[in-house]
């Protein structure tokens, strides 16, 4: 059957326009290659023609496995698999050329090809993503998403025995770097045989766009420096955020923080994530507006989130980026002991911002959201931080997508969430310690309206109510009467005028 399946990948390849009919007979000698086959037999028969590429990459690399040509462990069959589509897809020199061309038609036309070329490539890996669990919880600030992530898949032992012997590399420096275009990988670094990026000009400087492999929403995209540096937020960051949506008017464009806790995962390299989704938070009203009188072409606001969101828009971009900037100083200095807001300790700063870039009509808009590090013994993860009562659902810092409404949960709760529901239903169960008193809380509320909600519906939107609390921590400014009266003091700090 390999030859079968290989003629099978070849005209799968072809239908999803990654090759053309004059690459047909190159490609698959090429895949022959990495199978160590020197003849392909055409056997002319149509069995199983209805095999999409995920499904033959994993029939073709099973058959690796078998034939010895690479070991049976998870790091070795990623790597083969990324080679194999590597074969399938155009150099970065062609794949750009056909971005640009495309671009010449209209931004979304080329950030629509090359999605599906990300996809298609198998970068990312939409099989694996469409394990998640994903759905939205009606709130008083719109719908919030929650996914589960489910698309990273587990490690075998031998492949973390594999990981934990091999030599520690600095190549690349980081997952983001531009050297991971095209690598293939080893054990304990993933494959990217078939990794692309588009080449970006931002304020001067190269920059270049991919695609998340883990696309949380619609065309989740990266923007990362070439340069292996430190995440910043300053002035000039607001302006190529700014400039990016100015060139991609349907996309978002935002940065995590620069600071540990309140910022991403990866601050060793600077990137921003953005894509074509509009997040509850870029729905959202607001709540109440000024005037800044040294920019008098800005719009201002104050946006109904859980978070504190100060919304600046504006037709001009250098109206924004110096009304942003400007707030973002303020922020750095200020200090609110009564809301334990303490902007450093020593030479220690911790206070600085999320922002976030959109184009809306002929507006542009600019998001602050003011966040805050600081720990203390009774918040050792962080004072504006996910809480303890909601480490069960939600632990992990709240970085720029969370900020934005959107839940990234761990993959433990498909199966715990799962033992909630049988205690909460008085079934047989084998409830996590850590979820007991709220699985009894949510029991005694359940019997009220059992007639009314099935379970599912009902534990989903309490997840929901938890990833709130979450942000309501987050938020340095809480949405109380004090918290109100904190944020209407650091605005008016911030100037002499407002409406």
């Amino acid at each position: 059957m390999i030859n079968q399946w290989v003629q099978q990948l070849i005209n799968q390849a072809f239908a999803a326009h990654l090759i053309e009919q004059e690459d047909v007979i190159y490609a698959r000698n090429q895949v022959l290659s990495l199978l160590r086959l020197a003849e392909f037999i055409d056997e002319n028969e149509d069995r199983g023609n209805d095999d999409n590429i995920p499904d033959l990459l994993e029939k073709i690399v099973d058959y690796a496995c078998a034939h010895r040509i690479i070991e049976d462990v998870f790091d070795e069959k990623e790597i083969f698999s990324s080679k194999l589509m590597n074969v399938l897809i155009a150099r970065p020199s062609v794949l750009n050329q056909i971005f640009y061309d495309k671009y010449q038609q209209s931004p979304m036309s080329a950030t629509e090809y090359f999605y599906e070329l990300s996809k298609n490539s198998q970068y990312i890996q939409m099989k694996r993503i469409s394990q998640n669990i994903e759905y939205k919880v009606d709130t008083e600030y719109g719908e919030l998403d929650i996914t589960i992530n489910l698309s990273k898949p587990e490690k075998d032992p031998k492949s973390i025995e594999l990981e934990q012997m091999a030599r520690k590399m600095d190549y690349p420096k980081c997952l983001l770097c531009i050297e991971n275009e095209g690598y293939a990988g080893r054990i304990g670094h993933p494959a990217r045989s078939n990794h692309r990026m588009i080449r970006l000009n931002l304020l001067g400087d190269s920059w270049y766009l991919q695609f998340s492999p883990y696309v949380y929403y619609q065309e989740h995209c990266i923007v990362l420096s070439e340069k292996h540096t430190d995440m910043v937020i300053s002035a000039e960051t607001f302006l190529r955020l700014l400039t990016f949506v100015k060139k991609f008017p349907h996309y978002f464009l935002g940065s995590n923080a620069e600071l540990p806790i309140v910022g991403g995962s990866i601050l060793s390299h600077e990137h921003y994530q953005g894509g074509h989704y509009e997040f509850a938070m870029a729905k959202a009203d607001s709540e109440w507006t000024f005037e800044l009188a040294r920019f008098p072409d800005v719009e201002c606001s104050i946006v109904k989130w859980p978070m504190s969101v100060i919304r600046l828009r504006s037709k001009q971009i250098q109206s924004l980026v110096e009304a942003g900037e400007h707030y973002l100083e303020k922020w750095r200095n200020y200090s609110d002991e009564a809301l334990e807001i303490i902007a450093r300790t020593d030479e220690i700063p911790h206070n600085t911002i999320t922002p976030i870039a959109r184009k809306k009509g002929s507006f542009f808009e600019l998001d602050v959201v003011l966040r805050n590090n600081r720990t203390n013994e009774g918040h050792p993860l962080g004072i504006f931080h996910p809480h303890e009562d909601v480490h069960h659902i939600k632990k992990e810092n709240i970085g720029l997508i969370e900020v934005m409404g959107l839940a990234v949960l761990p993959a433990r709760l498909k199966e715990e969430l799962e033992e909630v529901k049988k205690y909460i239903l008085g079934e047989v169960h084998m409830v996590a310690g850590y979820h007991i008193a709220w699985a009894e809380e949510l029991k005694g509320c359940y019997q009220s309206i059992a007639s009314e909600a099935d379970i599912d519906s009902f534990v989903n939107k309490e997840v929901g109510k938890k990833f709130l609390k979450a942000l309501e921590n987050a938020a340095v400014f809480k949405r109380d009467k004090e918290g109100r009266e904190g944020f209407r003091r650091f605005i008016s700090a911030c100037q002499s005028d407002r409406a």
